[in-house]
């Protein structure tokens, strides 16, 4: 149910900065908010077969990198890297997720900053909070999925 939030979330925060982008007539970024939406679709096709690290780990630097180029060219992008935060902290081990998510979360406040015209204590506390949560979130359900994974103790 977790990961079909996250999905939901994602689409949604995207669908939704597109027809921002689409209303201020900037055709050349809702453009790339549906190849960004391509492209996360096919990291969920590739993650419906079985399990390849190294490809899994491709698609999400993909991702990022479109993401990153769509949110300095129109604030409703922004907002699309926080269900990416599960992205990183399931592809990832842990060390390097909590470092990509730490880049993630920064570069989209500095992004919010700057199409804000300034950096705000919101614009800051704001993303930094929610992804601490969503962080947190990811990393208890791991943990509960691997507990149920475990022969029971005794």
């Amino acid at each position: 149910m977790l990961r079909w939030s996250v999905h939901g979330a994602f689409w949604a925060s995207l669908a939704s900065a597109v027809v921002a982008v689409l209303g201020e007539e900037r055709s050349a970024e809702a453009a790339g908010g549906v190849l960004l939406g391509l492209l996360y679709g096919l990291g969920q096709a590739i993650q419906g077969g079985p399990p390849r690290p190294m490809l899994g780990r491709v698609w999400l630097g993909l991702v990022t990198a479109c993401w990153a180029v769509l949110a300095v060219a129109a604030a409703p992008f922004v907002w699309a890297a926080f269900p990416l935060v599960f992205a990183y902290l399931r592809l990832l081990p842990l060390w390097a997720a909590t470092f990509g998510v730490t880049v993630l979360t920064s570069a989209a406040i500095t992004a919010a900053g700057w199409h804000a015209g300034e950096l705000s204590a919101a614009l800051v506390v704001g993303p930094a909070a929610g992804t601490a949560v969503v962080t947190l979130l990811a990393l208890a359900y791991q943990e509960l999925c691997a507990g149920s994974a475990r022969p029971p103790a005794g």
